[in-house]
């Protein structure tokens, strides 16, 4: 087995590493909705990939906020209890 005739010092080493760094990973723009997304991927906004719709969640989203909107909120009316219980410490119930 090879063994290296003198110690790399800490500083050396350390140099030699600034060059292993993490890059940000690259976006396009998405040529349906114009998002970021990575490349070569469907698009989470709209499921387009290469101008065809790939998914259906366009059409799944509009029926979610159409059903939302169609059901009228309740007004429920909370009723507060006004009784309030009085705390007793054991010197006070002696």
């Amino acid at each position: 087995m090879a063994v290296p005739f003198r110690k790399i010092s800490k500083t050396r080493g350390r140099m030699r590493r600034t060059h292993y760094k993490i890059e940000a990973n690259s976006t396009v723009k998405c040529s349906n909705c114009g998002a970021a997304i990575r490349p070569h991927r469907v698009c989470p906004e709209c499921g387009f990939y290469k101008g065809k719709n790939v998914t259906e969640k366009v059409a799944k989203e509009e029926k979610v906020v159409e059903t939302k909107k169609a059901t009228p909120k309740k007004e429920t009316k909370k009723v507060e209890k006004t009784t309030k219980a009085k705390k007793t410490t054991k010197k006070e119930s002696k």
